[in-house]
């Protein structure tokens, strides 16, 4: 997020973004990157995205147009492969696939769709298969919510918040690891540094 923020912040500022045209290097103690923003709240403004809105996205989805030339493309990509086009589906559980099953026999039927052999002989222990996968999967994520302490409306916002410090984290460590390689100039412009020593 940090170097999202600099790169958005050296691109958006015509002075910076001159500089790093002319010479490949920034100016690190420049205001537009010394600025005390709040990077991340700056970025959730911008791409605000709640559980509600994917959960409104997902109804408005389900059973549309756009699902069924989906559905559609993914059979004709995957030559009727369910497993491939269960995977590739949006917004689909194992439970949505009587549904996609029901949908691309109709477009069989009316010639929309050709028959390819993987769909209509499947067999049932491939479907069972399947489904026991999906479950397994569904309760390792279930596993996995409980442990990163999601639940609730600000899932989003706790994951990329937590995903945000993990970042910021690596790349302190990384900075730490080239400053004790290679000295202070590592992590302060080296490249700048560099420049004006030569000029001297």
């Amino acid at each position: 997020l940090q170097v999202l923020s600099k790169v958005y912040a050296v691109l958006s500022d015509a002075n910076q973004r001159a500089l790093y045209d002319e010479t490949g290097t920034v100016d690190e103690e420049a205001e537009a990157l010394q600025g005390d923003r709040d990077w991340l709240e700056y970025w959730q403004l911008l791409f605000k995205v709640t559980v509600k809105d994917i959960e409104d996205y997902q109804r408005r989805y389900k059973d549309s147009e756009e699902e069924l030339a989906d559905v559609k493309a993914a059979y004709l990509n995957f030559k009727g492969d369910m497993d491939r086009i269960m995977e590739n589906v949006m917004c689909v559980d194992y439970t949505d696939e009587p549904r996609i099953r029901a949908m691309i026999e109709q477009a069989i039927d009316s010639g929309e769709l050709p028959s390819f052999k993987a769909f209509v002989r499947e067999s049932k222990q491939k479907m069972m298969s399947r489904r026991r996968r999906v479950e397994k999967e569904a309760k390792e994520a279930k596993k996995t919510k409980e442990e990163l302490g999601l639940g609730g409306e600000n899932d989003l916002q706790a994951l990329i918040q937590r995903r945000s410090k993990d970042r910021e984290r690596e790349m302190d460590d990384f900075l730490a690891q080239l400053e004790a390689k290679y000295g202070n100039n590592a992590k302060k412009g080296g490249k700048k540094t560099a420049a004006k020593k030569r000029k001297t």
